[in-house]
């Protein structure tokens, strides 16, 4: 059986290799590491344009929304905060399209960090703009416990409670419609939440960055049964 096509959303910002520097679609290696490692196969999708996320989703057997900038408080009727970073809208609007295209299409999805973060406000919900104490510092990753909530999608794919890396800056405050909260961390923080009747999970730690990697297992046995 072919390996099912796994997308990636990806930044886009200034990057430098070789003599180059130029602006970039990018994202860090343990994205596509992480999928390979899973049994997916890994293609990175840039920013586009919403109207034709349902297409690109339509030749994807799954979907993983990946991590990055502060999603803009204007998308949950909010106005930033004074910790808050700037707006990425090429990103916000391409990656809540393709959100809605997966949902609509029963596509499975992973939203890792920015991505669950999207979830949620695709779903109608709203977001704490500012945490402390869930990184190592700027640029370095901190791990805490997250425990499961029995009976759920998350609960099922691991069992139980287990350190993540962590470098939280965003988190979910009132869930979208429908969604329900699949993890905590120790000061109660929704490490993970998910769409009940469907194969929609996101996380909020960083599993590209830990050997854990039953997750994107989960995403991609549901991504090989639905393309088969």
């Amino acid at each position: 059986m072919p390996k099912p096509l796994i997308g990636l959303t990806t930044y886009l910002d200034p990057a430098a290799w070789g003599v180059w520097q130029l602006p970039a679609a990018l994202l860090p290696e343990g994205y596509p590491r992480l999928v390979q490692a899973a049994g997916g196969l890994a293609a990175l999708l840039p920013p586009d344009d919403p109207a034709l996320a349902a297409e690109a989703v339509a030749r994807l057997d799954g979907l993983v929304v990946a991590g990055g900038a502060d999603v803009d408080p204007r998308r949950y009727g909010a106005e930033p905060g004074p910790r808050t970073g700037p707006p990425a809208p090429l990103r916000d609007a391409w990656e809540l399209a393709l959100i809605d295209a997966a949902l609509a299409a029963g596509t499975p999805l992973l939203g890792i960090c920015r991505g669950m973060q999207l979830l949620n406000v695709a779903r109608g919900g709203t977001l704490v703009q500012h945490l402390d104490g869930h990184t190592g510092g700027p640029g370095v990753f901190a791990e805490h416990s997250v425990k499961p909530v029995p009976g759920t999608r998350y609960a099922q794919l691991v069992p139980e409670q287990t350190e993540v890396p962590t470098y939280h800056h965003q988190a979910v405050d009132r869930l979208g419609t429908g969604l329900l909260a699949s993890a905590h961390a120790e000061d109660g923080t929704v490490e993970a939440l998910e769409l009940p009747g469907s194969w929609a999970l996101g996380v909020q730690w960083h599993p590209e960055m830990g050997e854990d990697t039953r997750v994107m297992a989960g995403l991609v046995a549901a991504a090989s049964a639905t393309a088969g």
